[in-house]
Parts: structure tokens; C-alpha cells; sequence
């Protein structure tokens, strides 16, 4: 199938007729669709096409954007299966997994749906008599939405339908590795009464990201990616002095204590390091182990990790699939032979995975490294990938200097049953999320999502604080004294 953009409520190819392929990462001779590689020019008809869509969106009262979020989440929930089914032949995590993203977005449209009725402000006394004083929220006007392909429902959800619900207007951009999900989700938008202009989708690669960042009509942007791009993004918009929210990478730790319950940290950390093929911002890529526990715990996740059956998300019995694409499946064999220079030990994968059915898909083996440095540099950089790096320490203090010892502040585990050691954890972990008896990965649509450090800007996704990200306060004082009070001057003498 050949898709197109949509802007101002038409589909249209691209200005410059120039097209890119999606294909299936676990098969490639499986063509999926062909998708417009748009240009700065597509960009600014859509950029233009949401600014005049504002004047009439920003209007409707929030409660009826509102009724319009909650039918959204209605077609996305009548269609779950079908979407997910889509999005794992597009992106590779296996149907569970899919079905889990497409009810985020669900709930991601019930919860925007009932802050219509919540988009809060403040009133206050003023310090001045026969005089009211107030705050509101107003929406901000165009904003632009880059999305990445590991989450590619449930993300865009994440910023987009906030953004609405606030009053903006939206130009989406998505990774070019999942165009086809994008495509289906603003369908979604569209018979969920959307109206034209309100929601303009834009494929392509680095040109379309650029001029989404850098149009003078977007006023805002909300970026989930790698660090370094993040940094060029935050770049670019401070130089027009333009609100941007950015969601980065992530280099995430589990820490069993001595008295953790084994084989609950067991499921954990075999799902947070290889669900999704490893390929979350909040995958268990680091694990740190007790000396007490370490041989033993080491020698069950083995186990369970050998386990793990390899193949296509869409077929029955997969518990891992592939990665998106063969430039990532490179960079993943990279850091494993980085792995293996540093001196730490391969106990399991390190190689591309080959058998019945993989022949034509980016698989690589689930892989776990032993005798890691906290130093070493699978320790410290994102690989986004299968790969787990195992550390051990003595101490508590010691776990926690490891864990804070990263450049990222993402997510973060402490498995025991020591509710001092569990407090402590909470306060001393340097990340965003701190989970106490369960994995790092996982995420729920009424709470704050993000980190500290390299992984964010102080922004979140998620619960009311996005909410407060796309819209304005507006301070608002009525004086019906009748004369003229003035505050901030010294009237205490009076």
C-alpha cells in the first residue's frame, strides 16, 4: 500500500514525491507500506494548516475536546487486536506486548477525556480589598510531536492527546520505522471527530523532525529520543525561545539485596531486560547482585533466560523478537564485542540468532555479561538491546553509588524486604521512577513519566503534570472597588 500525509484534513503526498519503505523487521521480504519522506515545505503547510485550525479549536469548551479523547479511546479499544497486530509486524515486540501499548492509549484517552472537567487553575485573596484574583489555563497555540518507534502507539498518545485537550492543535511526526501505526492512529482521531487542521501527520526522516523543531508557527515541542539528538533539539529551541519537553534515554538498574525474594526478582528482571527486545528507555539493562545472592541468582536467570523462545511477535509461543532494524542489530553486536574487550564475561548470546524462522529477521540472542566494572562502558551507554550487564557488590551504599553512577536517571529497582532499605531507595536512587519489588519497566497513564540527568529536561509525560506542559497559566485579577488600588507599593502605613 502507498500512505500519505495529512494536513489541514487532506491526504497528500509529499511536495518532493520522494517515498521510503517500512518493512517487517522479522521478515524482511514482508513490504508493509510505502511512506512520504516529507520536506521542510510539508512541514510548514502543516505548520500553517494547525496555526489557522487554532483559532476555532482553542474555543471549544475543554469538557466537549474532552468527549472527543473519550470517543478515541473507544475506537482504539474496539480495535485493539487489529492495531496491535499491525504494530507488531511493523516494530517486532510480540503481541502481549502490543495489546499493552494500544491500552495505554486507551487509557491515556480516558484519563485526558475526564481533565476537561480538571484543567485546574487557583483562586486566591488578594491583598487588596474588593478585589479578586485568579489563575487559569490556556492553551499555547501549535505543537509539535516527535515520536519514537518502540512505543509507537502509546507515546503518541502520551503528548497528543493532552495537547488537545488543552486547546493546541498538533503537527505529528513520526519515526520512520513505524509509520503505519501513526497512520492508523490519527484514522482513529479523524472518525473520533477531530476536526481538520487539529491533527496533521508528517512522515520522514531527519528534514521533517528539523523543520517541525525550527518552524516559527510551532510553539511548542514535545521530543521522545536519544540523548543526542534531545541535546540538538533543546538547542534549537532555546534559540527561539520555544517550550520543549524531551523524554531521552535511560541506563537502568536493578539491585537485589541479600534477602530479596528470588524468584520474584527472577520474572522481573527476565522481563524488564528482554521484553521488548530490550529495546525500552526503561529496560533493565544493569543488574546489580549481593555477593551473597550472586552465584545463585546468576545461575537461575540463566536458566530462565536460555528459556526464552526467539521468533515473529505475531506467532504463538514468541517471548522475544526482533530488533527494528539491521543498523540496531550492528550496533548491538558492537557493544557486545566492546563487552568482551573489557574483560567482562559472555555467559550466554553475544551473537546474531540464526535457526528455523529467523532467517529473514534482525534476532539477536538474549545476552547476559558477567564480571561488568561499573566503569565498563556496557555499563554506562545506552545500548537499547537484549544485552544485561551483571555487577556485584557488597553493600547497600555501595549498589547505590553504582546505580547513581551513570550519566542517566530513567528508572530504577530495589528488590528486598527491608522497608528501611526500601525508604532509603527511594530517597538515594537518582532516576525519575523508583520501583520497590518490581521491574524498571512499566509504566501507568495517571502518573508522572520521566528522569533526571541526561534522560530529561524536568518535563513529564503522563498523568496531570503533561497537562500542565501544554497550556499556559494565565493570572487573572477583577478589582470592583471602584478606585485605584495599587499592589506592590507600601500601603502598610496607611
Amino acid at each position: 500500500m502507498t500512505f500519505q500525509n495529512y494536513i489541514g484534513g487532506k491526504w497528500k503526498p509529499s511536495s518532493s514525491q520522494e517515498t521510503f519503505l517500512n518493512i517487517n523487521p522479522a521478515n524482511t521480504d514482508d513490504l508493509i507500506g510505502t511512506f512520504p519522506q516529507s520536506t521542510t515545505s510539508d512541514v510548514q503547510e502543516a505548520a500553517e494548516a494547525a496555526r489557522e485550525a487554532y483559532k476555532t479549536w482553542r474555543l471549544m469548551p475543554a469538557p466537549k475536546r474532552g468527549d472527543i479523547m473519550r470517543k478515541a479511546g473507544m475506537i482504539l479499544e474496539s480495535r485493539k487486536d487489529e492495531l496491535a497486530r499491525e504494530m507488531t509486524r511493523e516494530m517486532g515486540k510480540v503481541f502481549a506486548e502490543t495489546k499493552g501499548d494500544v491500552q495505554e492509549g486507551i487509557d491515556t484517552a480516558y484519563y485526558a477525556a475526564t481533565e476537561g472537567r480538571r484543567l485546574f487553575g487557583h483562586t486566591v485573596p488578594s491583598e487588596l480589598p474588593n478585589k479578586f484574583a485568579m489563575s487559569i489555563r490556556q492553551p499555547i497555540g501549535v505543537a509539535g510531536c516527535i515520536t519514537p518507534w518502540n512505543f509507537p502507539l502509546a507515546i503518541p498518545t502520551w503528548k497528543i492527546f493532552p495537547a488537545l485537550l488543552c486547546g493546541n492543535t498538533v503537527v505529528f511526526k513520526p519515526a520512520m520505522e513505524t509509520p503505519k501505526t501513526a497512520h492508523l492512529f490519527v484514522e482513529v482521531l479523524i472518525e473520533a471527530g477531530v476536526p481538520e487542521g487539529v491533527i496533521n501527520l508528517v512522515h520522514g526522516g531527519d528534514e521533517a523532525g528539523k523543520a517541525v523543531v525550527d518552524n516559527p508557527h510551532i510553539n511548542l515541542i514535545s521530543f521522545t529520543g536519544s540523548s543526542q539528538t534531545g541535546a540538538i533539539v533543546a538547542q534549537n529551541c532555546a534559540k527561539q525561545h520555544k517550550r520543549v519537553s524531551l523524554e531521552m534515554g535511560g541506563k537502568n538498574a536493578v539491585v537485589l539485596m541479600d534477602d530479596a525474594d528470588l524468584k520474584l526478582a527472577l520474572d522481573g528482571v527476565i522481563w524488564g531486560a528482554f521484553g521488548t527486545t530490550g529495546q525500552r528507555c526503561t529496560a533493565t539493562s544493569r543488574l546489580l547482585l549481593h555477593e551473597a545472592i550472586h552465584d545463585q541468582f546468576l545461575e537461575m536467570l540463566v536458566k530462565r533466560a536460555e528459556q526464552l523462545k526467539l521468533g515473529d511477535g505475531n506467532q504463538e509461543g514468541t517471548d522475544v523478537g526482533p530488533v527494528i532494524n539491521d543498523a540496531q542489530l550492528q550496533r548491538i553486536l558492537n557493544y557486545i564485542e566492546i563487552g568482551k574487550s573489557e574483560g567482562a564475561t559472555c555467559l550466554i548470546g553475544g551473537k546474531r540468532a540464526s535457526g528455523k524462522g529467523l532467517e529473514k529477521g534482525y534476532f539477536i540472542e538474549p545476552t547476559i555479561f558477567t564480571d561488568v566494572k561499573p566503569e565498563h562502558r556496557i555499563a554506562q551507554e545506552e545500548i537499547f538491546g537484549p544485552v544485561l550487564s551483571v555487577i556485584k557488590f557488597k553493600t547497600f551504599d555501595e549498589a547505590v553509588q553504582i546505580l547513581n553512577g551513570v550519566r542517566y536517571g530513567l528508572s530504577s529497582s530495589l528488590y528486598t524486604k527491608n522497608v528501611n532499605l526500601a525508604f532509603q531507595a527511594m530517597r538515594d536512587f537518582e532516576a525519575g521512577i523508583t520501583y520497590i519489588n518490581a521491574p524498571t519497566i512499566g509504566a501507568e497513564a495517571h502518573l508522572p513519566f520521566g528522569g533526571v540527568k541526561e534522560t530529561g529536561n524536568g518535563h513529564r509525560e503522563g498523568g496531570w503534570q503533561v497537562y500542565e506542559f501544554f497550556s499556559e497559566t494565565k493570572t487573572i485579577y477583577v478589582d470592583f472597588s471602584g478606585t485605584l488600588q495599587r499592589a506592590q507599593i507600601d500601603n502598610y502605613d496607611k
